[in-house]
């Protein structure tokens, strides 16, 4: 049973999470030749093995929504992009409130959750798209070239949501990350390490790209109300509108000619699909939450 189980406490599940987001950090960092390696090899199986469980439980969650998806890849499409409208967690009332009532301090801590739980989206794009057609490939290629500013550091994504970090003085531990955050980019890394799991990651990026650009375009509105500067915002700016973009080639580019070539590939994108779209929805509820408790009664 894994750590994700209902059966565990909040305790074990933050324990089981903060232990996976420290062997994917350390699996995916570069490194050298070291004496060690068999050894790290043996805790690599035994961690993986966590993983698959984690993952198999999260599709067993979704799955009889997953199997009701079409598989035709002209009824599948609509069926697709209507998850940005109707998907778990859309829609979630933390983001007006983030947008029209959030302090100063509240802010603060929801993107310190956010940015502790970033996997990283372009590195997801790179390991998901090995061995795919060609057409699909090529579709990932630019869309990872605009993650990467094309070819420019300052327009670099990643580097953008560390500026965040870096100007609020953001404090993202593991130690101090809801496990649902941890979680949720667990799944993503699970998802896009594996190759069994490549179509999975294919609808989560996918409805990632569809779903984020009203998400953050709410939060930018709450920072801009509280006055952050423009450089801390830019990461958010930048994704409200380019995401839009994105999704739609994604869509057009990747889905569409992966179902029609085998229609077994959708039933796969949707099950991506919806892992990412609840494992987002936990979070809100979570963040909802603590900001609650916290004296946010609006929320």
């Amino acid at each position: 049973m894994s750590a994700n189980s209902p059966a565990f406490s909040e305790s074990l599940k933050h324990q089981f999470h903060a232990r996976l987001t420290r062997f994917n950090a350390a699996r995916l960092s570069p490194a050298l030749p070291h004496d060690g390696w068999s050894g790290e090899l043996r805790n690599e199986c035994a961690m993986r093995m966590e993983e698959g469980q984690f993952v198999e439980q999260e599709r067993a969650r979704i799955w009889a929504l997953a199997a009701a998806a079409p598989t035709e890849v002209t009824a599948f499409m609509p069926w697709f992009e209507a998850l940005g409208e109707t998907g778990p967690g859309q829609d979630d009332p933390l983001f007006v409130w983030l947008a029209t009532h959030a302090t100063l301090a509240d802010m603060r801590w929801f993107l310190t959750q956010e940015a502790a739980g970033e996997a990283g989206f372009e590195d997801l794009v790179a390991l998901t798209q090995v061995r795919m057609p060609t057409r699909p490939k090529l579709e990932m290629a630019a869309n990872y070239w605009d993650e990467m500013g094309r070819g420019h550091e300052r327009g670099m994504h990643g580097p953008m949501l560390d500026t965040v970090v870096r100007l609020l003085d953001l404090q993202p531990l593991v130690e101090t990350t809801v496990w649902e955050s941890l979680a949720l980019s667990n799944l993503m890394v699970g998802l896009a390490t594996s190759r069994r799991y490549a179509w999975q990651s294919v609808g989560a990026l996918g409805v990632i790209e569809m779903t984020a650009p009203g998400r953050v375009a709410q939060v930018n509105a709450g920072m801009l109300r509280l006055g952050l500067p423009v450089a801390a915002r830019k990461y958010f700016q930048l994704h409200a509108g380019l995401d839009i973009k994105h999704s739609a080639s994604w869509n057009e580019e990747v889905i569409r000619p992966m179902v029609a070539r085998d229609p077994r590939i959708a039933t796969a994108v949707a099950e991506g699909a919806l892992m990412r779209l609840a494992a987002g929805e936990a979070c809100f509820r979570r963040y909802r939450s603590h900001l609650a408790a916290q004296g946010s009664a609006t929320l």
